[in-house]
């Protein structure tokens, strides 16, 4: 008697709508989430290179040593070439010799940078994007602002903001805890979390894959107007 064999499908979560709170925690509404910003597979290969070649071009070369030529002193020769006995020398400079020049030391002049194509760096961008959608780590806010730089307002707002979308690490996480996208510069905004040495501010226009996948929540604000920033991005590749 033959058996019918068992087929297993790979259950995908579909992403339609995400939450939208206010700076107190309440759910002020939902967002409808574009599939050509959070739709995008995740390519652990595209991301690991670009995010690679971020760091090197961020790297900045600072070891340098001095060769013979450089070092000072050595302009005489220790003794003559013949009679002494001793090995023949030109000078107390030679690497050989102790305070002498140094042979094959890191040099200022060596470039670690890496060339990184715009395709590559939008498509980086949007399988990171997608992968936190997934995961539950973006969290969408319909604005955040501040009269005034105040710590202890950008405090609250994070603290209301996490028990509201149940991300716990919000608070307890100690580095590398949040990255707050702005829909545009906001001087009293971005003094505001200034002081904190785990959450960092940058404008949606200039997020970047390395940025969203070095912290571990993704803090949108406004986001109409960030998907339609995005989404430009994302066609001009």
């Amino acid at each position: 008697m033959a058996t019918a064999k068992k087929t297993t499908k790979k259950v995908e979560i579909a992403l339609t709508d995400a939450p939208v709170f206010s700076m107190e925690g309440k759910k002020v509404s939902t967002i409808s989430l574009p599939e050509g910003i959070f739709g995008a597979p995740w390519r652990s290969d595209l991301v690991h290179q670009v995010t690679t070649a971020m760091q090197a071009n961020a790297r900045q070369n600072r070891a340098h040593t001095k060769n013979r030529a450089e070092v000072s002193g050595g302009g005489k020769k220790p003794w003559k070439q013949k009679g002494t006995g001793q090995a023949r020398h030109s000078s107390s400079r030679s690497p050989i010799w102790r305070h002498g020049g140094i042979t094959f030391g890191p040099r200022s002049e060596r470039d670690y940078s890496e060339k990184v194509n715009r395709k590559m760096r939008i498509g980086a961008l949007l399988a990171v994007l997608s992968k936190k959608a997934k995961d539950g780590e973006i969290i969408f806010v319909d604005a955040i602002s501040f009269s005034t730089p105040k710590t202890a307002t950008a405090k609250a707002a994070i603290t209301a903001l996490a028990k509201a979308a149940g991300a716990e690490k919000l608070i307890t996480k100690t580095k590398n805890t949040a990255l707050v996208a702005l829909a545009s510069y906001d001087a009293a905004t971005i003094k505001s979390f200034q002081n904190f040495g785990n959450i960092m501010t940058e404008e949606v226009r200039n997020l970047n894959p390395l940025e969203v996948l070095t912290h571990k929540y993704l803090i949108i604000e406004k986001p109409e107007a960030a998907f339609k920033a995005l989404i430009a991005r994302a066609k001009s590749k």
